[in-house]
């Protein structure tokens, strides 16, 4: 008997393979990264400003970029103006959007929302406004204001 092994193929298809093992397993670390936040983030408020915390959109804006006289809570099924209706870079999942969106009103947001009737809608200097879904509203809000106020 006589053994003749395959011709060596060419190393295009093996880096394919490559290419596509590391796509899913960037998608995969998104979709974990998303549905972590959609648990875990949180809205820490200091004199420093508001940071967002939670998955890719995180950050710290500054108190004095807040406009927190227009700050307040809102209703969303009942401000149709301040509805998310699309999508620019974000998640946008059932109960949970998180990211940058258009309102209705044509508005840019940053969104951390989870629960459309306890939202509250910050507009900012910086050209967009936030959009936020806060345990107690209220408390955040009286929080912001008073981080306004201190030194």
């Amino acid at each position: 008997m006589q053994v003749f092994p395959i011709a060596p193929a060419d190393a295009r298809p093996f880096w394919f393979v490559v290419l596509v093992a590391v796509v899913i397993v960037a998608v995969l670390a998104l979709l974990i990264t998303t549905a972590r936040g959609s648990r875990t983030s949180r809205f820490e408020v200091s004199s420093a400003g508001l940071r967002l915390r939670g998955d890719l959109y995180g950050r710290l804006i500054p108190i004095h970029q807040l406009r927190l006289e227009g700050a307040r809570r809102v209703v969303l099924a009942r401000e149709a103006e301040l509805q998310p209706t699309r999508r620019t870079m974000g998640t946008g999942l059932p109960g949970y959007q998180a990211g940058w969106f258009r309102l209705r009103n044509g508005e840019k947001a940053l969104l951390y929302l989870t629960d459309q009737a306890r939202a509250v809608y910050i507009p900012t200097t910086l050209g967009y406004s936030v959009l936020l879904s806060p345990l107690d509203p209220d408390a955040f809000l009286a929080a912001l204001r008073s981080a306004e106020r201190s030194p």
